[in-house]
C-alpha cells in the first residue's frame, strides 16, 4: 500500500502482510458487525437452508416435482390418520411380571379402609386396586398364602384358588381386573369394585379346603369303591 504525500518527500510504503493486519483489527471492531445475525438467527438459516435443499432434492426425485411431493406427503399423513382412528392410542399390555404390593406393608384392614376411601369419591381404579390388596393380605393373614413379596395379582389368584376352589374363577377375574387397571391402562367401573369387594368378604366366610382333608376324602371314596 503507497500512501500520496505533498512536496518532495517519497511514498510512504506498508509492506502487505502488516497492512492485511491492520486491515483486519480494522474490521473486527464492533462498530462494523452491529447489525450481523445472531448465533441463533444463523443456526435457523442454516437449518433452513438445509430444510431447503432436502425437499429441494426430494421433489427433483419424485414423479411431478414439488406437487407430486406434496401428493406423497399428503397421503402418508392420510394413512397414519386412518391407522390411529382404525387403532386408537397404543394401551400398555398387562404385564405378569408387576408386583402387587408396594414396598410399604399395610395390613388387609387398611387397604380395606382405603379402598372404600377411594370408592366414596368415586375412584374406582384406586378402589380396585386397594380392594385386591386386601383379599390377598387376608389370605396372608389367615395363612392361606405364604408372605412373599413380588407375588403378582394372577399368581396369588393361582395359589388362592387351590385353597379355596370354589371361588378359583371370582380370583383369577378380580386379577384381571387388577393388571388391567393398574398396567392396562383401563378405566375400572363402580360394577367392577362392587364384584371384588363382595369377593372378599365371600372370603372371610369360607374355610379353606387343607391338603389331607382332601386326601381323606380321595381315600375314603377309593376305598368305598373297593368295597
Amino acid at each position: 500500500m503507497a500512501l500520496a504525500h505533498s512536496g518532495a518527500e517519497p511514498p510512504v510504503t506498508t509492506p502487505r502482510d502488516p497492512a492485511r493486519e491492520a486491515a483486519r483489527r480494522e474490521l473486527s471492531k464492533r462498530m462494523y458487525h452491529e447489525n450481523d445475525p445472531s448465533l441463533l438467527e444463523r443456526a435457523l438459516n442454516a437449518f433452513w437452508d438445509w430444510v431447503d435443499r432436502a425437499l429441494g432434492a426430494a421433489s427433483a426425485a419424485t414423479p411431478g416435482g414439488g406437487f407430486g411431493l406434496a401428493v406423497v406427503v399428503l397421503a402418508v399423513v392420510a394413512v397414519l390418520a386412518a391407522l390411529w382412528w382404525r387403532l386408537g392410542t397404543p394401551l400398555r399390555r398387562p404385564t405378569s411380571a408387576a408386583a402387587l404390593f408396594d414396598e410399604r406393608p399395610r395390613s388387609a384392614a387398611e387397604h380395606r379402609a382405603a379402598a372404600e376411601a377411594h370408592a366414596a369419591q368415586g375412584h374406582w381404579n384406586q378402589a380396585v386396586q386397594e380392594r385386591m390388596r386386601a383379599i390377598v393380605r387376608s389370605l396372608e393373614e389367615r395363612v392361606l398364602l405364604d408372605v412373599r413379596p413380588g407375588r403378582t395379582a394372577d399368581e396369588a389368584a393361582a395359589e388362592a384358588g387351590r385353597a379355596l376352589p370354589s371361588h378359583t374363577d371370582r380370583l383369577h377375574a378380580s386379577a384381571r381386573e387388577f393388571d388391567d387397571v393398574t398396567y392396562g391402562g383401563r378405566t375400572a367401573s363402580e360394577q367392577s369394585y362392587h364384584r371384588i369387594a363382595e369377593l372378599d368378604r365371600d372370603l372371610e366366610r369360607t374355610s379353606p379346603v387343607l391338603a389331607n382333608s382332601a386326601l381323606g376324602t380321595a381315600g375314603t371314596a377309593r376305598r368305598g369303591g373297593a368295597g
